[in-house]
């Protein structure tokens, strides 16, 4: 018996709608970006110029969502998937004012935030600056 196709996928490379730097843009009035059936689910465009974008688990490489709008809804589900993925989400006006950011935590480690903070006063940021120029 042969394997049947169930969901199809996009060729990631061609017809993604994800960048290759892993940046989704999105805009327009009522946009959502909420869950659906386990897939991060996103509805964009103007009027009767709209997309649907599912989004699995996998597979995506999306790490930033941009969303130009002020009107329309995300919800918490989606932001604990995008966290949990890694992705940070940005929320801009029309003109371009940052709104709302979030964004993946890293670790902390107190020796590096300790000698960044000393690094000013003992030389070390005007070495790296040079070495860096």
């Amino acid at each position: 018996m042969a394997a049947a196709l169930n969901v199809p996928q996009l060729a990631s490379s061609i017809n993604s709608p994800v960048s290759k730097r892993g940046v989704l843009t999105i805009h327009g009035y009522g946009v959502s970006v909420r869950m659906r059936s386990a897939h991060l689910e996103i509805e964009e465009g103007v009027g009767p110029d709209r997309r649907t974008i599912r989004l699995a688990r996998v597979g995506h490489g999306l790490k930033r969502l941009v969303c130009i709008s002020e009107d329309g809804f995300v919800t918490l589900s989606a932001l604990k998937w995008l966290s949990e993925i890694g992705a940070s989400f940005v929320m801009l006006d029309r003109l371009g004012k940052v709104l709302f950011v979030t964004g993946p935590t890293a670790s902390s480690d107190s020796r590096l935030r300790h000698a960044q903070s000393l690094a000013l006063g003992n030389g070390s940021a005007l070495a790296i600056s040079k070495e860096l120029i």
